[in-house]
């Protein structure tokens, strides 16, 4: 394990690796490529810093600490023994150790769990507690075991200027990528008609404003042996809110929503270049002259409310915007293809099947409206 070419692994929000991928690239991160549950990329320690700290499509960045065979628990407790150890992890942080087995003669999760905590309670003094905050993660997979370090902690999703949440909530990671998906780069309005918490709005009044994600929370490499504060202050900078003279706006005919908005706005410090407003999806209308982006997450069925009377909804929605957002481009987060289809607007084939929170949904989106 090389400290300046460690492999780096991005866990994405199933069916959102490739936006995902093209954000580490448009990032600079080095050999950016999709796979299994993610993205790869390679760097040395502050581009781990720097991933959690500037991206925002990722649930969590992974350190690959190292790998090697084994095909039985002597040799595995033999191996984890003679792991450096002390390269990664500070003998005064408590570690929690997790372990996946598959096709493997190693085939006992659990006995191979203990094997990793005895060598690192032996070997480097670190005490073992199943409520540490520091997770080191072993997979056994075709008698290769392979070592990894959550240099996250909390999910990425929490970017710690978040309070209030609404009903079926659109996670941050989640909507940043939508949005990527949409062609949304900061330079242009975006309006949110049934907005709910505002995700959508706060992400794109950040990208916009310039802000990192990770600007709010404190990471778990920083507890770690490899942590440089001084090095990591100086990355963290605050950046100070750029005015694109943008608006990102809600609405919602909740009311509870439209506080809830207004106030995780004010804590993301985007209330300069956000407004939430109560109406109904009869009464949205363009702010201003430029054309932009509607992006909403509906309620589908699955959870809030049912198909056959959401229907009336999805063609109020398509009806408003065929008829006041000409130029705008349009994008529809939903479960269902017929619900899509009852908008009638211009629909260009469907994004890939997105986990959201254990529903299927897609993204649906136009061009700009005729």
């Amino acid at each position: 394990m090389a400290d300046s070419d460690l492999e780096i692994f991005l866990i994405a929000t199933p069916g959102l690796e490739h936006p995902l991928r093209d954000e580490a690239a448009a990032c600079g991160f080095a050999g950016a490529q999709v796979m299994a549950g993610g993205v790869s990329v390679r760097g040395g320690w502050p581009e781990v810093w720097r991933a959690n700290l500037q991206l925002r499509g990722p649930n969590k960045v992974l350190v690959r600490l190292g790998s090697f065979p084994a095909v039985h628990l002597a040799q595995l407790d033999k191996r984890a023994r003679k792991f450096p150890w002390a390269n990664v992890l500070r003998p005064d942080v408590p570690v929690r150790v997790e372990a996946t087995c598959r096709k493997s003669r190693i085939y006992h999760a659990g006995a191979a769990r203990q094997r990793i905590e005895t060598a690192i309670a032996e070997e480097l003094g670190a005490p073992i507690s199943p409520e540490a905050d520091l997770r080191v993660l072993l997979r056994v997979e075709k008698d290769l075991c392979t070592l990894s370090v959550d240099s996250s902690g909390e999910p990425l999703h929490k970017r710690g200027h978040k309070a209030a949440i609404a009903k079926a909530p659109m996670r941050e990671t989640m909507a940043a990528m939508f949005l990527r998906e949409c062609g949304f780069s900061g330079q242009e309005p975006v309006l949110d008609p049934m907005c709910g918490s505002g995700t959508f709005a706060i992400e794109a009044a950040e990208i916009a404003g310039g802000l990192l994600p990770g600007r709010s929370r404190s990471f778990a490499f920083e507890k770690l042996a490899s942590f440089d504060a001084d090095a990591w202050n100086a990355m963290r900078t605050p950046v100070p809110l750029q005015d694109p003279s943008l608006q990102f706006s809600g609405s919602d005919r909740n009311a509870g929503a439209v506080q809830a908005a207004t106030e995780n706005a004010q804590r993301a410090g985007v209330a300069a270049l956000t407004r939430f407003r109560q109406r109904a999806i009869s009464d949205i209308k363009p702010d201003g002259d430029q054309p932009g982006l509607v992006i909403v997450n509906p309620p589908y069925g699955a959870r809030i409310g049912d198909e056959k009377r959401l229907r009336s909804l999805y063609g109020s929605l398509g009806k408003v915007l065929t008829n006041r957002f000409s130029g705008w481009r349009v994008g529809i987060v939903t479960s269902s293809a017929s619900l899509a289809r009852a908008t009638r607007l211009p629909l260009l084939p469907p994004g890939p099947v997105v986990d959201h929170g254990g529903t299927k949904v897609r993204l649906y989106r136009t061009e700009p409206l005729p």
